[in-house]
């Protein structure tokens, strides 16, 4: 599907872009692959990587800037948004950033997708979008339900929206591993809880699941990839084994255990071989047979929670994936 297509990837200088952008390249060789971001910086340095390679683009802009997205989406055949504003202190402490950036932003993609024909378009969101309480994660229930209207919205145009859902990104800048491994040496790490859970999910994992949605939507479907958990306590141990632990207490916004399908979700739920699949309660599309895809409907009480989750990941098993990714890990 994606094979001699034009491809542009919001936010594409973060750290799913710098995994997206090469992953794409060697396994469909698009005609063109934009990345779209406001960091001219980071841009600069992410055209160092590439040299002449004349299929990959760049270009300045805000997704609040609807006019420029519209500019850049010219002959765009597929699209992923992965910006955002991201980080649950900044978006509590910066509520109408995050807003414009997540809400607005999501909104003036939908509309620019849809004046420009772009054929599909799939987001990233969070696992802090299922029964959120902290800022971010309502800000991206908001862009999740946005996204599966605008195929209602689009109208009789071909442009098809989805959403793939995914938690912690295993060694991604600004995540647990990288600050642990900054304080290992120092030997104490804060520990917000020690009953706290999370998913655990490479980039890698996260570009395939977005491939899958891009080869598998009919449009509305968020997909949920089975992954493992892990304690924290454990991520802990496993970078440091020595250090001592020291509880700090959950952040603002924070929670305990992350949850991507909630009790609420669970009469549209439908379960497959390496994912699940969130059909939308709206226009009776749940039970639609090809969004449904062979896929078997969950228990009426099921929620995917980080807690309850049947799949575990050993120290030993993350700290052989840190020794094999050392070199990358809080470096994009």
């Amino acid at each position: 599907m994606l094979s001699n297509s034009s491809i542009l990837i919001t936010g594409g200088t973060g750290s799913f872009g710098h995994t997206f952008v090469p992953m794409t390249l060697a396994k469909y060789n698009p005609r063109r692959l934009v990345i779209y971001s406001r960091d001219e910086m980071k841009q600069w340095e992410m055209a160092k990587l590439y040299g002449n390679d004349d299929r990959v683009r760049f270009f300045i802009g805000d997704v609040r800037d609807k006019d420029r997205l519209s500019r850049a989406l010219n002959g765009i055949d597929y699209v992923v948004h992965a910006a955002a504003t991201k980080i649950v202190p900044t978006a509590e402490y910066n509520p109408f950033e995050c807003v414009k950036t997540n809400v607005f932003g999501a909104m003036n993609l939908i509309d620019a997708c849809i004046d420009q024909g772009v054929k599909r378009i799939v987001a990233l969101s969070t696992d802090k979008a299922s029964s959120p309480v902290n800022l971010y994660g309502a800000t991206k229930l908001t862009s999740d339900k946005l996204f599966i209207a605008g195929n209602s919205y689009s109208g009789f145009s071909d442009t098809r929206f989805a959403v793939v859902r995914y938690g912690n990104v295993m060694g991604s800048r600004g995540s647990v591993i990288p600050f642990f491994l900054t304080l290992a040496q120092k030997g104490a790490l804060p520990i917000t809880d020690d009953r706290m859970t999370r998913f655990m999910i490479t980039l890698e994992q996260g570009v395939d699941l977005v491939w899958h949605a891009f080869e598998d939507m009919v449009g509305g479907e968020i997909y949920v990839k089975k992954i493992p958990s892990m304690k924290l306590l454990d991520i802990a141990i496993a970078v440091a084994p020595d250090a001592i632990h020291e509880i700090v207490g959950i952040r603002p916004g924070e929670k305990l255990h992350e949850q991507m399908i909630s009790f609420e979700d669970a009469p549209h739920t439908y379960e497959y071989p390496k994912h699940y699949k969130i059909l939308p309660a709206i226009n009776n599309w749940s039970a639609d047979p090809e969004r449904i895809n062979g896929g078997k409907k969950v228990a009426a009480d099921f929620t995917y929670c980080s807690d309850n989750n049947i799949e575990w990941m050993s120290i030993e098993a993350l700290r052989t994936w840190i020794e094999q990714n050392r070199k990358n890990i809080g470096k994009i």
